[in-house]
């Protein structure tokens, strides 16, 4: 039964006419027009990304903090530095601001890291030492 489903298939043409068989799984499109397709919804998918801009809601009177809507960014090459495009491979250093850099820009006075190191110091001993208060005397007696 299944025999008779591929027997019974002819060929077909591909359906951007360039004169080369097409098939079922590549849309009816030769590999050559199939691939094109490919890249120009990769570019398509490449230049939406590079349009994305973090939106701010304006912010209501009553206090409330305003709501960001973040849209990620473009994703940088992994394997390079950020600062000397230096390639790393496997030595590559990654930092706490997210960006992998070589052995010269590691440390965060060499690549102008973005990262609050003191803040994220104060937040790390508030949450090993949580504040003790002792019991109130006069409430027991």
């Amino acid at each position: 039964m299944a025999e008779d489903q591929y027997r019974c298939q002819a060929p077909t043409m591909c359906a951007n006419n360039c004169g080369f068989f097409g098939s079922a799984t590549t849309l009816n499109l030769c590999s050559r027009c199939y691939r094109d397709h490919c890249l120009k919804e990769h570019a398509a998918v490449k230049s939406l990304a590079a349009k994305s801009v973090q939106v701010f809601s304006p912010t209501v009177g009553n206090g409330q903090s305003s709501n960001v809507l973040e849209v990620p960014r473009q994703a940088e090459c992994a394997n390079r530095c950020s600062s000397c495009r230096k390639r790393v491979g496997l030595t590559g250093f990654r930092c706490r601001c997210g960006v992998t850099f070589c052995s010269t820009h590691r440390y965060p006075e060499q690549h102008g890291c973005s990262y609050d190191f003191k803040a994220a110091g104060k937040e790390a001993i508030a949450k090993a030492n949580p504040v003790v208060k002792a019991d109130k005397i006069e409430t027991r007696i």
